[in-house]
């Protein structure tokens, strides 16, 4: 399956909104495209499934999870930039699912970047209803490649998988932690890249981090300066024996 071609967005004004309208309006064959992808990001972790290339470029590849599965009894949560509405009136319009807060919201999306305290603060249900729990999908730069790598553990991994996103929020892996920690209550996570790749990260997977950049750095650094002193080390004895 081909990548999404990414387009700017109309202008912010009536006619551009329209525009939005109509182009976040997913067909039944997108919207089921986009739900197949959900649904196998989530139930394999760590593989990268695509939303179907046909969809309208306008429209942020985080914002599709919402799209596809929002109807009139959901609550949804745009996370946009400050005072900005233009994409939650949009998702209003074209799925009639009630904007709600946060923190009562059972499907979130991202199209600015996330702050790692947002996490926890998603909606978790309970023990007995953690079909409450919400998910949130937050765009990636990329999948791979990223300053950090983190192993994945758990049910549909086979065995461990390493991954390293790119453009995640700092501490996001501590603050998933904190929302999952109730299991079977928790969230469930989709990262989404500009050319519309998806990956699941639901409540049961065990992400920890495995190597940092700094920590690579570092170890580098000492390696080199072990391999140093064992050089000079070696010529002293050299040295003496002769």
């Amino acid at each position: 399956m081909t990548a999404v071609e990414r387009v700017p967005a109309p202008a912010a004004n009536a006619a551009g909104t329209a525009e939005l309208v109509t182009a976040a309006k997913l067909r039944p064959a997108q919207a089921q495209g986009v739900f197949r992808a959900v649904l196998d990001a989530l139930a394999r972790p760590a593989t990268v499934t695509r939303v179907p290339s046909d969809v309208p470029g306008v429209v942020p590849s985080a914002l599709l999870p919402v799209l596809a599965l929002a109807d009139l009894g959901t609550g949804v949560h745009d996370l946009e930039e400050d005072c900005s509405r233009r994409w939650s009136d949009v998702v209003n319009v074209a799925t009639n699912a009630p904007a709600v807060s946060l923190e009562r919201a059972r499907l979130v999306a991202a199209v600015r970047p996330v702050a790692a305290e947002e996490i926890p603060r998603l909606a978790r249900g309970t023990a007995e209803a953690p079909e409450d729990g919400a998910v949130l999908c937050l765009p990636a730069t990329a999948l791979e490649g990223g300053p950090s790598a983190w192993r994945l553990s758990g049910p549909g991994v086979p065995g461990e998988r390493d991954i390293a996103p790119q453009g995640v929020p700092d501490d996001f892996v501590a603050a998933r932690a904190e929302a999952v920690g109730g299991f079977p209550a928790g969230v469930d996570l989709l990262l989404a890249t500009p050319d519309g790749r998806v990956m699941g990260l639901p409540r049961s997977t065990t992400v920890t981090i495995v190597t940092d950049a700094v920590d690579d750095a570092t170890g580098a650094v000492a390696s080199v300066v072990a391999n140093a002193v064992a050089g000079v080390m070696a010529g002293v004895v050299a040295e003496e024996e002769d």
